[in-house]
C-alpha cells in the first residue's frame, strides 16, 4: 500500500475536514461518502454549520495525489478534545485551518495566549483582562514553561531562567502589526522583570519593593509613549518607532541598569497626520495639562489652534484624559532624574515647534513671510534665535559653488518644506536627546558588574496599506531581516532536536528570503540606489524608480522585484508575507531629511542653551564618519541619509540578536474595528502567515512534524495491540510496547523515526494511526454492544419467567384466601348467635333485680327522714334556752363595771388638775429663770477661756513656723555659699601644676562639702515636709475652733430663746457634749513637727544623680518602700502613722515592724488629733482599722542604702540590696540562664506542663523587677527590662521554619504574662502613689516609665507574633499545594497529572512531597503548642484563621492556574481534603475557619457539575456564588475532559465567556495572596491576664544569685505575713 492510498483511506464516513471559504477562511465539514478506486478519488462532505446546506466535493486522481504527496487533500480536523490545546505543536493534524481554529476556539474562551512551539501567539482582546496582576506575576515566577497556561510572563520567566542557567544574553522579540498589542506586551514584560520575586536564585536579593533602577525602567514606558506614540487608524497608542531595551543583570540576577536603542522615528507625523489620526501624544498632553502661568508664557491654547495638530480633525481619544496623562509623563520624567526646570525647557521647545507650524507663508511665485507674523515672533522667542535671520532662510536658499555663494528665492511649497524640515530636525534631535538622557539615568554606575542582559525588542510589524511610502519600506525591510533570523532559528532548533535524538534525517528546505534582503540592502540594492539618487543635485523620485527598473530587470530578481502594470512611479517587492507596492513619491525627500546649513548654524548659535545642548548631544550620539580624500566621498560622509542610518542600526540590531538566545512573541490583531472579543478569521490568517507562525509549521511538516514521547504514544495507541503486551501485572517495557505498536500499524519504516526519548512521524501518519485507533475502538464498542445486548435480553427473559411464576403464586393464594374467608364467616355467625341469646336473657334478669332494689331503697328513705325531723326540732329548743339565759347574765355584769370606772376617773382628774396649776406657777417665777441663765453664762465664759487658750497655741505655732522659715532661708544661704565654694574649688581643680597633697586636701574637702550639701538638701526637704504638716495642722485647728465657736453661739442663742422645759433639756445635752469634746481637745498632747514626717527612702547609689535621658527615672525622694503584701495602706507612711523605736536595744535587734493598735492612742504613741478621731469614729465606728507599716529599716534611715554592714541573718534587706546592686551579674544570669539556655517543656496533651513550668521566666523577671522598684533601683530595672526584651527578640529570631513553632509560642505567652504582671504592678503602685499627694511628681515620672515599658512590651509581643506567623506560613506554604491540590488520599479516584489511563498502569503515580496527614499534623502541632502554653483563645483563633486563609487562597490560586488539574476526579480528591480540614476545624472549636476555604470548596463543586446545557451553566452560577465570572470562565475553559467524557460544546464556552463583563473591578481572576511577611489583619494584643507573681525556679536551673534573691524575697514575704497576722 502506497503512502497516498494510506492517506486517502483516512477519509471515511464521519471524518471531519476543512475547506476554504471566502468569509470564514476555513469551514468545517463532515465526510458523507467516499469513492476511492485505483485511479480516481471522490469524497463528498457536508458543512457542519446548520445554516449552511452546501455540499463540498473533492475530486482528484491518484497520479496527481502522488505527485503532490497528498498535500491537496482536504486538511483533516482534530478531535474536539485536541482543539483546546494550548500548544499548536500538540495537534494531531498540524495544518493551517487547525491552527486558526485552535486560536479562535481559545480566543472565544477569553484565552488570548497560545504556544506554537517556541513562539507565543498573543491575540489582542481590545479589553481589560485580569491577567497581569501582581499575584499572577508571582504565580509564574519560578515556574517552568508549560506548567501554567500560556502567558507572556512564562516567556519572560523562560528567558530569565535561561540567562541564569546558561549565562547567555537573551532577547524577547515582540512583533505584530499596528494595533496588535506589541507595546502593551513589552510593557508588561518589563514590569515582570521589575516586580517578580525570585527566591530560588543564589545571590538574588529579597524584594521588599522595587529598586530605584526598576522604577526608572518602568518610568521609561510613559515617556517613550508620550514622545513616540500616536493615534492611528489601527491603534489608539501606536508606536511610531522601534525600541530595543536591554535590561542588565549582575551575577546575582539583580537588575542593575538598562539601555534603550530606538529605530526609525516617524518624523513626518510631526508635520502631517492622515484623517482621524493624531500627532504624538505629548503635544496634546501639553495643551491640556499645562498650568495657566506656563500656558501664558508659552502662549499655548487648545490643540485646534495649531496647524500641526488640527489637520486630521481628531484631537481626543475616547477614554483618555490628556491632562492626567501629562501628570504621569511629568512624574516619569522626574523618576528618571530630570528636574522640573529641565522639563519645562523641554515643553518650551515643544511649544516652539507648535508655533513653528503656524507660521504663514504666502506668495505665488516667490515665498513671502511677514516680519510681524505672530507665530514667527513666538517661535523665535522660544527658540532663542533671531527672527530676521530665521525669516530670511525660510523664504530663501543659498547655493555654494567653488567660487561664489548664490542666494535665490524659494517657492511657497519649498519654503513649507524647509520650515517643516526644521521642525522634524529639532523634534528628532529632542527625541534622541531624551533617549540619551534616559540611558544615562538607567545605565549601571559600574559597568563591570553587568553580567548579562535580557533585551526586549518592540518593533513594528509587517505593514501593507493602500498607499505605501518610505516608512513602510523601511518597516518591511526590518521585518524581512527579523523573519530571516526567525527562520534560521527555527531550523536550527529543529536540526538540534534531530541531532539530539540521533535519528536519520536529510536537509530540510525552508523559505530563505536572502534574495529579497539582498535586493534591498545589497551593494547595488534599493537603498544604495536611493542614497545615490538623493545626493544628486537634480535627483528625483522618478529618476530613482527608473534606476530600479533598469537594475532589477534581470532574471536574478524577477521573483522579488516587479514593475506595476499601471504605474511608472511605483515598484513592487515580493516580501515573505505578500507582495507590497510602494509609491516612490517623497522617497528622496524623506531619505535626505536634511536641514539647510544656514538653519543649522542658526539653531546651534541659539540663545536658548537647552536647544544647543540637545543638538550637541544628538550630534555626539550620531558622530559623522571621518571624511576621506575624495571630495565626493567626503560629501557622502558628511550627510548620511536616513536609509543608511536605519540600515546600519538594523545590522547592529541583528548582530546583537544573533549573539543572544531569542524568544518570540507574535501579537495578532483579531479585527480591524478594535471591537472587544471579535474574531475576523481572514485577517488573523493573513497575520499568521506574515508573522511566520505558519512558516514554522511548514518547516516542521517538511521533516517529522509529529513527535511523541514513548509514554504519550503508548498511552494513546496501546489499544492497537493485544492486552498481553501492556498487562500491568507483567510490567511491560514502554519502548518495547511502542515498537510492537509501530510494527503492527505502520509497515513503511520511512514514515517514522525512533529517537532516544521520542518517536518522530511524517506528515499524515498520525491521521492514519488515529483512524486505526478509531476503528479499534469501534470494534471494541461493537463487541461491548454485542455482549451488553445479550446480557440485556437474557436478563429480560429471566425477569419474564420469574414474573409468570409470581403471577401464578398470586392467583393460587387469592383462591385459598377466599375459601378461608368463607369458613371464617360461618364460624363467626354461630358465635354471634350464641352471644346474642346470652345477652338477652341476662338483660331481663338484671332489669328485675334493679326494680326490687330501688323499691327497697325508697321505703327505707322515708322512714329515716321522719326520725331525723323529730330529733332536729328537739335540739333547736335546747339551744334557744341556753342563749337567752347567758345574755341576761352578761348584761348585768357590764353595767356594774362601767359605773365603777367612771367614779375612779373623776377623782383622778381633780387631783391632776391641782398639781398642774402648782407647776405652772413655779415655772413662771423670776428667780428660777435667773438661776438657769446664770448657769448658762458660766458655761459660756468657760468655753470663751478655752477658745482664748486655743488661739494662743495657734499663735505659738505661727511663730514657730516663722522660725522654721528663717532657718530654711539660713540653710538656703549656706547651700548657696557651699555651691559657690564648690564652684571655686572646681575652678581651682582645673588649674594645672597643683601639688598632689593640695589636690588630696581639696578632694577630701570637696567630698565633705558634697556630703554636707547632700545632708543639707535632705534636711531642707524634711523641714519643708514638716512645715507643710504644721501648716495643715494649723488649718485643721482653725477649722475646729471655728466649728466650736459656731456651736457655742448657737447654744447661747438657743438658750436665750428657750421658753419650754423640753428645749432647756436639749440645750443641756448639747452643752455636755461640747464640754466633752473641748476637754479632749485641751488634754490631748499635740504632735511635734519633728515627729510628724517620716524620712523618705534614701536613693540607691546609682540613683543619686539620675540623668534625664535616655533612661527616665523617678525622683529619689518620691520612691518610697512598698509592702510586699500590697495592702492599700502599706505602700507609703501617712500622717496617721508613726514609728517610735523601742528603748530596749534587744527589741530592736530583731528589726521586725510593729503594728500599732487603737489602744496606743491613750499613751500618746499614736499622735492623733482628738477632734479628727471623733470625726473618724463617727464615720467609721469606734474601732478604726490600724494601718500596716512597711520596711522598718527604711523608716530608720534606710541603713542598707547608707552602706551600713550587718549579718545576712539579721537583715535580709541588706543582702537583697547587695544582689540588686550587682547589676551585671544579675542580668547575666537572667539573660543567659532564663532566656538563652532555657529548656522549654514539650507541648503534650497526655501529660501537659503546669502553668508555672511554662511561665516561670516571666514570673521570675517580674519578681526581680518589682523588688528593684521597691528598693529604688528604677534605672537598673529599666535597663534590665530592655535587655530582656532585646535578648528575647534575638532568641526567637534565631529559629526558622518549623523549628520556630515551639520557641515563638513559648516566648509569646511569657512576654504577655510579663506584660500582664507589669500592668498589675503599675495599677497597684499608682494607687499607692495617689494616696500620698506629696509624691505627685514622682508618680508622673513613674507612669511615663511604665507606659514606655508597656508599649515596648506590646511591640515585642507583636514582633514575636509576626515572626512566628512568618515562619509558620513559610513552612505551611510548602505543604499546601502538594497536600491539598496534588494529594490524593481518597481511594478509588486516583488520577495521574495528565489523566492518562496507560500511565496509571505502567508508570504509577508519584507521591507528592507532603500529604494531608503532614499538613494536619502540622496544624495539630501549632494548636497543641498554643493550648499547652496557655495562649489566649483570641490569639489562637486569629493565628489559625490566618493559616486557613493562606491554605484556601494558595490552593485556589494554584488550582486556577494549573493545567490538566481541573477534572472531576481531582475535584473529588480536593473536596475530600477540604472536608478533612473542616472536620479538624470543628473538632478544635474553630468552625469559622472553614469559611476561608469556601472559594476552593465551590471550585470543586463547579468541576463536578454537569456542563452539557445552558441550564447547567446557570445552575453553576447559582451554586458557585462566591466565584467571580472570570474565575468560573477560567475553570471551565481549563476543564480537562477524560477519554470517556464529551468535550464542552463551543456554545457553552461562549455563554460562559459572555458572563464576563469588562471593566468590572470586582471581577478578579486570582484572590489576593496572603503575604508571608505580614498578616492580613493587625495583631490585637490580648487584654492583660488576671495573674499574680509566683516564685518558682526549676531545679535544673543553676542560677545561684536568682535563687538566693527569690528565697530572700519569699522569706521577707512570709515574715511580713506573720507580723500582719
Amino acid at each position: 500500500m502506497t503512502s497516498v492510498h494510506q492517506l486517502v483511506q483516512v477519509y471515511t464516513q464521519g471524518t471531519k475536514a476543512w475547506f476554504e471559504d471566502d468569509r470564514e477562511a476555513w469551514v468545517s465539514t463532515t465526510c458523507t461518502s467516499s469513492q476511492i478506486t485505483d485511479t480516481k478519488v471522490r469524497i463528498v462532505f457536508s458543512s457542519d454549520n446548520e445554516d449552511d446546506d452546501r455540499e463540498y466535493v473533492f475530486e482528484s486522481t491518484m497520479i496527481e495525489l502522488e505527485k503532490n504527496g497528498g498535500s491537496k487533500l482536504p486538511p483533516l480536523r482534530n478531535p474536539p478534545k485536541m482543539e483546546y490545546t494550548d500548544d499548536l505543536t500538540n495537534l494531531s493534524y498540524l495544518n493551517e485551518p487547525a491552527v486558526l481554529n485552535t486560536i479562535r476556539t481559545r480566543y472565544m474562551q477569553r484565552l488570548i495566549y497560545t504556544y506554537s512551539g517556541i513562539v507565543l501567539i498573543a491575540v489582542n482582546p481590545f479589553d481589560r483582562v485580569a491577567l497581569y496582576d501582581p499575584d499572577i506575576v508571582q504565580q509564574y515566577s519560578g515556574r517552568r514553561r508549560g506548567e501554567l497556561e500560556p502567558h507572556l510572563f512564562a516567556i519572560a520567566e523562560d528567558a530569565y531562567r535561561c540567562m541564569i542557567r546558561e549565562q547567555v544574553n537573551q532577547t524577547i522579540v515582540v512583533s505584530g502589526e499596528s494595533g496588535a498589542g506589541k507595546t502593551v506586551s513589552a510593557k508588561y514584560i518589563m514590569r515582570y522583570f521589575a516586580t517578580a520575586d525570585d527566591q530560588e536564585s543564589q545571590g538574588k536579593k529579597q524584594k521588599l519593593g522595587m529598586t530605584e533602577v526598576e522604577e526608572q525602567i518602568l518610568a521609561t514606558n510613559p515617556i517613550m509613549e508620550a514622545f513616540g506614540n500616536a493615534k492611528t487608524t489601527r491603534n489608539d497608542n501606536s508606536s511610531r518607532f522601534g525600541k530595543y531595551i536591554e535590561i542588565q543583570f549582575d551575577d546575582g540576577a539583580n537588575i542593575v541598569g538598562a539601555k534603550i536603542r530606538t529605530y526609525l522615528l516617524e518624523r513626518s507625523r510631526l508635520i502631517f497626520q492622515p484623517e482621524i489620526e493624531r500627532n504624538y501624544h505629548i503635544f496634546y498632553q501639553l495643551c491640556a495639562g499645562i498650568p495657566l502661568s506656563e500656558k501664558k508664557e508659552f502662549e499655548l491654547g487648545d490643540f485646534s489652534q495649531f496647524h500641526y495638530l488640527n489637520q486630521s480633525g481628531t484631537g481626543v481619544i475616547p477614554g483618555v484624559d490628556d491632562a492626567a496623562e501629562f501628570e504621569i509623563t511629568q512624574r516619569a520624567l522626574s523618576t528618571i532624574g530630570l528636574s522640573v526646570q529641565l522639563q519645562w525647557k523641554i515643553f518650551r521647545l515643544l511649544a516652539a515647534l507648535l508655533h513653528l507650524g503656524n507660521i504663514k507663508i504666502t506668495g505665488r511665485g516667490d515665498a513671502m513671510l511677514s516680519e510681524t507674523d505672530p507665530a514667527l515672533l513666538i517661535t523665535t522667542r522660544l527658540l532663542g534665535i533671531k527672527a530676521t535671520e530665521f525669516r530670511k532662510w525660510i523664504v530663501r536658499k543659498q547655493i555654494v559653488t567653488r567660487s561664489e555663494k548664490i542666494v535665490t528665492n524659494l517657492s511657497p511649497a519649498q519654503a513649507h518644506i524647509v520650515k517643516d524640515s526644521v521642525a522634524k530636525y529639532v523634534y528628532a534631535n529632542l527625541f534622541d536627546w531624551l533617549v540619551s538622557v534616559t540611558n544615562e539615568s538607567l545605565s549601571c554606575p559600574d559597568p563591570s558588574i553587568v553580567s548579562n542582559f535580557i533585551g526586549v525588542l518592540d518593533i513594528y510589524g509587517f505593514e501593507h496599506f493602500k498607499k505605501n511610502s518610505f516608512e513602510q519600506f523601511c518597516i518591511n525591510y526590518a521585518n524581512e531581516k527579523l523573519q530571516q533570523q526567525f527562520n534560521q532559528h527555527v531550523f536550527k532548533l529543529e536540526q538540534e532536536e534531530y541531532v539530539r535524538e540521533k535519528i536519520n534525517w536529510t536537509f530540510i528546505e525552508f523559505s530563505d528570503n536572502q534574495k529579497c534582503i539582498e535586493l534591498i540592502e545589497g551593494k547595488l540594492g534599493i537603498l544604495t540606489l536611493l542614497d545615490e539618487e538623493s545626493r544628486l543635485p537634480s535627483g528625483s523620485d522618478q529618476g530613482f524608480v527608473q534606476k530600479l527598473y533598469s537594475n532589477f530587470d534581470g532574471p536574478n530578481f524577477k521573483n522579488y522585484f516587479k514593475k506595476p502594470r499601471f504605474s511608472n512611479n511605483a515598484f513592487t517587492i515580493a516580501h515573505y508575507a505578500l507582495d507590497v507596492q510602494y509609491e516612490a513619491e517623497s522617497f528622496i525627500d524623506k531619505n535626505k531629511d536634511t536641514v539647510p546649513d544656514e538653519h543649522l548654524s542658526l539653531l546651534q548659535s541659539a540663545e536658548f542653551d537647552f536647544l544647543t545642548d540637545v543638538l550637541d548631544k544628538a550630534a555626539a550620539s550620531n558622530p559623522i564618519p571621518t571624511p576621506e580624500n575624495n571630495k565626493r566621498m567626503s560629501m557622502i560622509a558628511r550627510k548620511p541619509t536616513l536609509g543608511s542610518i536605519f540600515k546600519n542600526s538594523l545590522i547592529n540590531l541583528m548582530d546583537t540578536i544573533g549573539h543572544t538566545n531569542v524568544h518570540y512573541i507574535r501579537c495578532i490583531k483579531p479585527n480591524e474595528a478594535k471591537i472587544a472579543w471579535e474574531f475576523d478569521p481572514s485577517m488573523v490568517l493573513s497575520q499568521l502567515r506574515a508573522c511566520g507562525v505558519l512558516e514554522t509549521i511548514r518547516i516542521s511538516c517538511a521533516g517529522y512534524p509529529s513527535r511523541w514521547t514513548f509514554e504519550e504514544f503508548a498511552d494513546r495507541y496501546f489499544a492497537l495491540v493485544s492486552s498481553k503486551h501492556w498487562d500491568p501485572q507483567v510490567k511491560p517495557e514502554v519502548r518495547e510496547l511502542c515498537s510492537v505498536i509501530l510494527g503492527n500499524s505502520i509497515k513503511d519504516e520511512d514514515k517514522f523515526q525512533v529517537g532516544i526519548t521520542k518517536i518522530f512521524f511524517r506528515a499524515g501518519q498520525l491521521a492514519y494511526l488515529e483512524k486505526l485507533r478509531s476503528d479499534r475502538f469501534n470494534e471494541c464498542a461493537v463487541t461491548l454492544q454485542k455482549h451488553m445486548r445479550r446480557f440485556i435480553y437474557r436478563t429480560r427473559y429471566l425477569r419474564t419467567k420469574e414474573l409468570a411464576v409470581q403471577i401464578q403464586c398470586v392467583a393460587r393464594r387469592k383462591v385459598a384466601l377466599a375459601k378461608i374467608q368463607a369458613l371464617k364467616e360461618e364460624k363467626a355467625a354461630i358465635i354471634i348467635q350464641k352471644n346474642w341469646r346470652r345477652y338477652t336473657a341476662r338483660k331481663q334478669f338484671l332489669m328485675k333485680q334493679t326494680f326490687i332494689l330501688r323499691l327497697q331503697t325508697v321505703v327505707r328513705s322515708q322512714l329515716a327522714k321522719r326520725n331525723h325531723v323529730a330529733r332536729r326540732e328537739h335540739a333547736a329548743a335546747v339551744q334557744i334556752q341556753k342563749l337567752i339565759r347567758g345574755w341576761f347574765a352578761r348584761k348585768s355584769f357590764k353595767a356594774k363595771r362601767e359605773l365603777i370606772i367612771h367614779v375612779q376617773s373623776c377623782i383622778r382628774r381633780n387631783i391632776a388638775r391641782k398639781r398642774l396649776l402648782s407647776l405652772r406657777t413655779e415655772a413662771r417665777s423670776v428667780s428660777h429663770f435667773k438661776e438657769v441663765s446664770y448657769a448658762l453664762e458660766n458655761k459660756v465664759v468657760e468655753l470663751t477661756q478655752t477658745l482664748t487658750a486655743v488661739r494662743d497655741e495657734r499663735k505659738l505655732a505661727n511663730d514657730r513656723s516663722l522660725q522654721l522659715e528663717a532657718q530654711i532661708k539660713n540653710w538656703i544661704d549656706k547651700y548657696e555659699k557651699m555651691e559657690r565654694r564648690a564652684k571655686n574649688l572646681d575652678e581651682k581643680l582645673q588649674e594645672p601644676t597643683v601639688p598632689k597633697e593640695q589636690h588630696d586636701v581639696l578632694q577630701s574637702e570637696f567630698n565633705s562639702l558634697t556630703s554636707e550639701h547632700r545632708m543639707a538638701t535632705e534636711k531642707i526637704k524634711s523641714q519643708d515636709r514638716e512645715l507643710t504638716l504644721i501648716k495643715s495642722q494649723l488649718e485643721t485647728e482653725k477649722m475646729e475652733t471655728a466649728s466650736l465657736k459656731k456651736s457655742l453661739e448657737e447654744a447661747d442663742e438657743r438658750a436665750k430663746n428657750a421658753t419650754d422645759e423640753s428645749e432647756v433639756q436639749e440645750l443641756r445635752s448639747q452643752l455636755a457634749a461640747l464640754k466633752t469634746q473641748l476637754s479632749q481637745a485641751l488634754h490631748t498632747p499635740r504632735r511635734q513637727g519633728s515627729n510628724n514626717a517620716l524620712r523618705a527612702i534614701s536613693p540607691a547609689p546609682g540613683m543619686r544623680n539620675p540623668s534625664p535621658s535616655p533612661n527616665r527615672s523617678l525622683d529619689p525622694d518620691s520612691v518610697l518602700p512598698r509592702h510586699r503584701s500590697r495592702s492599700p495602706g502599706g505602700m507609703y507612711p501617712t500622717n496617721n502613722t508613726s514609728v517610735t523605736p523601742s528603748p530596749n536595744p534587744s527589741s530592736t535587734a530583731i528589726r521586725k515592724p510593729r503594728r500599732n493598735s487603737s489602744a496606743d492612742m491613750a499613751n500618746g504613741s499614736r499622735l492623733k488629733n482628738s477632734l479628727e478621731n471623733v470625726r473618724n469614729n463617727e464615720n467609721f465606728g469606734k474601732n478604726p482599722r490600724p494601718a500596716s507599716i512597711d520596711h522598718f529599716g527604711s523608716l530608720l534611715g534606710n541603713k542598707a542604702s547608707g552602706g551600713l554592714s550587718g549579718s545576712i541573718d539579721e537583715s535580709p534587706e541588706e543582702e537583697i540590696h547587695a544582689l540588686l546592686r550587682n547589676e551585671d551579674a544579675l542580668q547575666e544570669e537572667i539573660l543567659q540562664g532564663l532566656i538563652k539556655s532555657v529548656k522549654m517543656p514539650l507541648p503534650t496533651l497526655q501529660n501537659p506542663p503546669s502553668q508555672k513550668e511554662i511561665l516561670f521566666p516571666a514570673h521570675t523577671i517580674s519578681v526581680v523587677v518589682n523588688e528593684m522598684w521597691e528598693f529604688g533601683y528604677i534605672q537598673e530595672s529599666e535597663r534590665l527590662l530592655f535587655n530582656v526584651m532585646d535578648t528575647i527578640q534575638k532568641q526567637f529570631l534565631s529559629f526558622t521554619d518549623e523549628d520556630a513553632v515551639v520557641p515563638c509560642t513559648f516566648w509569646l505567652t511569657n512576654v504577655h504574662e510579663l506584660l500582664s504582671l507589669i500592668c498589675i504592678a503599675h495599677i497597684e503602685i499608682d494607687q499607692e502613689l495617689f494616696q500620698d499627694k506629696r509624691k505627685s511628681m514622682g508618680r508622673h515620672d513613674f507612669s511615663k516609665l511604665m507606659e514606655t515599658i508597656k508599649f515596648e512590651m506590646q511591640c515585642l509581643e507583636d514582633n514575636i507574633y509576626h515572626a512566628w506567623m512568618k515562619e509558620i506560613k513559610k513552612h505551611l506554604s510548602k505543604m499546601i499545594v502538594p497536600a491539598v491540590v496534588e494529594g490524593q488520599s481518597l481511594p478509588g479516584f486516583i488520577t495521574s497529572d495528565n489523566g492518562r489511563f496507560f500511565n496509571k498502569l505502567l508508570i504509577g503515580s508519584s507521591q507528592p512531597s507532603y500529604s494531608m496527614d503532614d499538613l494536619l499534623n502540622f496544624l495539630n502541632k501549632i494548636w497543641r503548642t498554643m493550648k499547652c502554653y496557655y495562649i489566649e483563645q483570641s490569639v489562637a483563633t486569629q493565628a489559625l484563621t490566618e493559616l486557613l486563609k493562606l491554605i484556601g487562597v494558595s490552593a485556589f490560586n494554584d488550582l486556577l492556574m494549573r493545567k490538566n488539574f481541573c477534572s472531576w476526579k481531582r475535584a473529588m480528591q480536593i473536596q475530600y481534603n477540604i472536608t478533612r480540614i473542616e472536620e479538624w476545624c470543628k473538632s478544635h472549636d474553630i468552625p469559622e475557619g472553614a469559611l476561608q476555604l469556601e472559594h476552593l470548596m465551590q471550585t470543586t463543586k463547579l468541576l463536578q457539575f454537569k456542563k452539557a446545557t445552558l441550564e447547567d451553566i446557570e445552575n453553576i452560577y447559582d451554586v458557585c456564588w462566591i466565584l467571580s465570572p472570570t474565575q468560573i470562565q477560567k475553570l471551565i475553559s481549563q476543564y480537562y475532559t477524560a477519554d470517556y467524557e464529551n468535550p464542552i460544546k463551543p456554545e457553552i464556552l461562549k455563554a460562559v465567556a459572555s458572563h464576563v463583563v469588562s471593566g468590572d473591578k470586582s471581577d478578579v481572576l486570582l484572590l489576593d495572596s496572603v503575604s508571608i511577611e505580614s498578616t492580613s489583619n493587625p495583631f490585637e494584643v490580648p487584654v492583660p491576664r488576671d495573674t499574680r507573681s509566683e516564685i518558682y525556679l526549676p531545679s535544673w536551673l543553676n542560677l545561684k544569685r536568682l535563687r538566693r534573691l527569690t528565697s530572700l524575697i519569699q522569706q521577707n514575704n512570709e515574715m511580713a505575713n506573720t507580723v500582719a497576722s
